[in-house]
């Protein structure tokens, strides 16, 4: 059976099978409290002991961070335990055999009392407390708070850690399985800290137990050597005390060491370097420091009464070290500076590179450049907020109009006016402007009285006169009916109308390929029939673009689609797909124009201008190329009469013309009025009435 059993204990302990080590070991220590050991078995516990505690002294100056060594609050505990044991079993045999000599325990035992008390037992006594209290009340007990603080501080970081590591994966800089890692790293290390907060607890108890152990061992053997052994008093002193002191002492020194090094770990600060190349590397990097503390104690050498040879020595040892840390920082500054004169040499002109796609740069869609006074304005870092507003427009232009416009690119650009900025549509300057930073924009809606001081402009969103104010003059200026608003939202609002008026331009291809798969996702079966079965994308591109151009917002995708489904077997045409659509989307189109109102202010085409417009459009076809020019200044100039009487009588201008008609007039009167609208009389929902306010060309 034994020939069995041994080679699966060997086995278990040398890593064959780890999970029974820690019974085994748990089991060996119960047993030395309670079954007898013979000396020389001491002996070999108590070297391995202290053998113990300076592997784990080590191991804590050489850790880099506390999780390297994350096994230590258990290693404290089992140390804990095991000097506990070492003490119950010592003290059996001090007990039972302390009258036969010093070396009953042992010759550890026997050592470490000679070595303390050294023929005096009171100074032996003495010193044994002196070291068993700093290690209660000072190693143990600080390396306890610092591990209890530590514990609330990374309980207390641990939701903002979490917090960082999820941006950072949703920002996609670190993988799945690295964000897995670092949650596991943030848990183990308040853990870490908790468990040294409550294994200190079993280190301080330890202290006190030394203590304990020893009075009972002095007090306990006087009795025994007296009363059993009939010893003498003075030869039971002896013996006993000897043997309690080297006993004590020989498990404090290992309960000392092991207290210092959870000290080392819990209160060092992480970084890349070990505790031992830190101390090196920052405590004597300075040579002024060194010299200073040269100089104070070669002072205090000088004093009549000082040990004078030590002091000069010390002095010379730390002036000697300060004169080569700046030799060799000289040494590290001429070497820098002679590279540094390397590189500012002027590099050979290298070989002219060929020609490569690398050298054609990409066209921003959408760009605003500032001048430099305006560079706050799009600085975070300076307070600026018209990045934000930005943002804003963006998602504001997706709501209203129905896709997503491309990101606004902003750079500054030099060869600009300080405060002037210029916004571009794929590389082409489509609108400017000048923004005074610091200042206001005080416009006049055509109700404000008075005039203010100041640098007199216009609205450059929409061409309203408008002055330049100091921000001192806000409220004076807002009670005189200006609307007053800052720089950022001057740019910002110029910019969303640029947008605005610019979106067919902005919906590219690849717009219109996301608006398709954004639908797909809720109705991928009716994607799938129109494009590209039925309709190309770039006619689904010409019949968005269509709506766009005249304002219609495509935010009704999905009625789109349908209509084109329906109609496109019949015609591939976009202008007349575009007439079909229009109809389908009249009830949002009116909506827009005519919010809530039942009943619709127009302007119409008189009869005969009616009938011969028709016989034009037959003769010319559908582009209008036919009308007589004189024919077409005659409605451009009515139709320009009847719309500003619409706008003085608050009403929005809106032509409504026969179907046929309606691409041609709208195409005719875009560039000459673009506030005007023109609706086909298929467009209105029959749930509208429609009050005729005025007559293109009854004249």
């Amino acid at each position: 059976m034994n020939t069995l059993k041994m080679p699966a204990w060997l086995s278990a302990m040398s890593g064959g099978g780890k999970g029974v080590a820690a019974p085994i070991i748990i089991v060996m220590l119960l047993s030395m409290m309670v079954l007898p050991l013979p000396a020389f078995v001491l002996d070999i516990f108590f070297s391995f002991n202290i053998a113990l505690a300076i592997i784990v002294l080590l191991t804590s100056l050489y850790t880099v961070k506390p999780l390297d060594f994350m096994a230590f609050p258990t290693v404290l505990l089992v140390s804990t335990m095991l000097r506990l044991s070492l003490n119950v079993a010592s003290t059996r045999v001090v007990l039972t055999e302390g009258h036969t000599g010093a070396d009953a325990a042992g010759k550890v035992i026997e050592a470490f009392g000679h070595f303390l008390i050294g023929g005096n037992y009171t100074v032996g006594i003495v010193v044994f407390i002196i070291l068993t209290i700093i290690n209660f009340t000072v190693v143990t007990k600080g390396a306890g708070r610092i591990a209890e603080v530590g514990a609330r501080f990374a309980l207390d970081a641990m939701p903002g850690k979490q917090m960082a590591i999820d941006a950072d994966l949703n920002a996609g800089l670190i993988a799945e399985n690295e964000a897995r890692r670092r949650r596991t790293e943030v848990a183990q290390e308040a853990e870490f800290y908790g468990a040294m907060d409550g294994a200190s607890k079993y280190v301080r108890g330890d202290a006190v137990a030394g203590i304990m152990v020893t009075v009972i061992n002095i007090v306990g053997g006087l009795i025994v050597g007296l009363l059993q052994h009939d010893m003498g008093f003075a030869e039971a002193l002896k013996n006993y005390t000897l043997l309690a002191i080297g006993d004590g002492l020989v498990a404090q020194i290992p309960s000392l060491i092991i207290s210092t090094a959870a000290g080392i770990v819990v209160s060092r600060v992480a970084s890349e370097q070990d505790i031992g190349t830190q101390l090196v590397g920052q405590l004597f990097a300075k040579p002024q420091v060194l010299y200073i503390t040269a100089g104070i104690i070669g002072g205090m050498g000088l004093i009549p009464g000082m040990p004078n040879f030590v002091f000069l020595l010390l002095a010379a040892v730390l002036g000697g070290s300060a004169y080569l840390l700046s030799k060799r920082a000289q040494e590290v500054a001429r070497v820098g500076s002679l590279e540094s004169a390397a590189a500012a040499l002027p590099a050979p002109a290298p070989e002219q590179e060929e020609a490569s796609w690398q050298d054609i740069m990409p066209v921003d869609t959408l760009g605003l450049e500032v001048g430099y006074r305006l560079i706050p304005l799009v600085d975070k870092t300076q307070g600026g907020e018209l990045l934000k507003r930005i943002k804003g427009i963006r998602k504001k232009f997706a709501q209203d109009v129905g896709f997503l416009a491309p990101p606004v690119h902003i750079r500054d650009n030099l060869e600009l006016k300080p405060s002037a900025y210029r916004i571009t549509l794929k590389g082409v300057e489509m609108g400017s402007g000048e923004a005074f930073s610091g200042q206001f924009l005080a416009i006049n809606p055509g109700m404000a009285s008075g005039v203010l001081p100041g640098v007199l402009t216009s609205d450059p969103a929409f061409g309203l006169p408008a002055t330049w104010i100091e921000a001192g003059l806000r409220d004076q200026a807002s009670s005189m009916g200006y609307t007053v608003v800052d720089t950022g939202t001057v740019v910002a609002t110029h910019l969303n109308h640029l947008i605005t008026s610019h979106a067919a331009e902005l919906l590219g291809r690849a717009e219109v390929q996301a608006l398709l798969d954004h639908l797909g996702k809720e109705a991928p079966k009716l994607v799938e029939d129109l494009v590209p079965k039925l309709v190309s994308l770039s006619t689904l591109q010409k019949v968005l673009q269509n709506l766009l151009v005249e304002g219609v917002h495509i935010r009704d995708m999905r009625s789109i689609i349908e209509t084109l489904a329906e109609h496109a077997v019949h015609t591939q045409d976009a202008n007349e797909l575009t007439a079909l659509v229009r109809i389908a989307l009249g009830r949002a189109i009116v909506q827009q124009l005519f919010p809530g109102a039942a009943e619709l202010s127009v302007m119409s085409l008189d009869n005969r201008l009616e009938r011969l417009l028709m016989q034009a459009l037959a003769a010319s076809g559908p582009d209008g190329a036919g009308i007589e020019p004189g024919l077409a200044d005659t409605i451009a100039l009515q139709a320009g009469q009847a719309c500003a009487k619409q706008e003085a009588l608050g009403l929005t201008p809106v032509l409504l013309v026969p179907g046929p008609l309606r691409s041609l007039l709208s195409r005719f009167l875009h560039r000459a009025l673009p506030q005007m609208k023109v609706l086909s009389h298929s467009e209105i929902p029959e749930t509208k009435t429609i009050r005729v306010t005025a007559l293109v060309g009854a004249q």
